[in-house]
């Protein structure tokens, strides 16, 4: 798949280049991204290269992953980032971002999140989308509910972080849950 730009009321969402290694490196460096997210702890130059040489460009080359540099829609610095990630064939894919420390609070990532998440559904014919993050980040968490994920339980050593295995949180979001037509019939459980 060829790498696509998304744009909302505030926000261009756009593959990562070489160009943006260096705030990579530079919003990597956050104590909470290290600790929250599976990106190596120290961050170094090496680590956001491969990131935005390799990473990036075979996920969307291989149509596994689908990772979006996340910027103001009139230009600015780099903000954050999201990307889909397939988790079966069936249509399951995972979703993750993280966003700069000083862009945090302002509803950046649960626009950018809200986006990705309907291009996921309508382009990439996603069934359904998985939040997943480790107990105890709520700010993840929040995001994920504004943009509509529904909590659906915690997974027991689901996460392997910094050679740890850890609880997680997981969500849901179903094409209905945002309005759109899902590619197959849903027979929820009976309760």
């Amino acid at each position: 798949m060829e790498p696509i730009t998304l744009t909302t009321e505030r926000l261009l969402l756009r593959t990562f280049t070489p160009e943006d290694t260096k705030s990579v490196h530079q919003a990597c460096q956050d104590p909470d991204i290290q600790r929250w997210t599976t990106v190596p702890s120290p961050y170094e130059w090496e680590h956001a290269a491969e990131f935005t040489e390799h990473t990036v460009p075979d996920g969307w080359r291989n149509s596994t992953m689908c990772t979006f540099a996340v910027l103001p829609r009139e230009g600015g610095p780099l903000m954050g980032s999201v990307a889909v990630t397939m988790r079966t064939f069936s249509g399951t894919w995972e979703i993750g971002f993280w966003t700069g420390k000083e862009h945090r609070g302002r509803g950046v990532t649960v626009e950018s999140v809200t986006a990705v998440s309907h291009w996921a559904f309508m382009r990439l014919g996603a069934t359904r989308l998985e939040w997943r993050a480790e107990v105890g980040n709520a700010a993840s968490r929040a995001v994920a509910q504004k943009a509509g994920f529904r909590m659906e339980g915690e997974l027991r050593a689901a996460l392997l972080n910094k050679d740890t295995l850890r609880d997680v949180w997981v969500g849901g979001l179903l094409p209905s849950d945002v309005g759109l037509a899902s590619n197959h019939a849903y027979l929820p459980a009976r309760r």
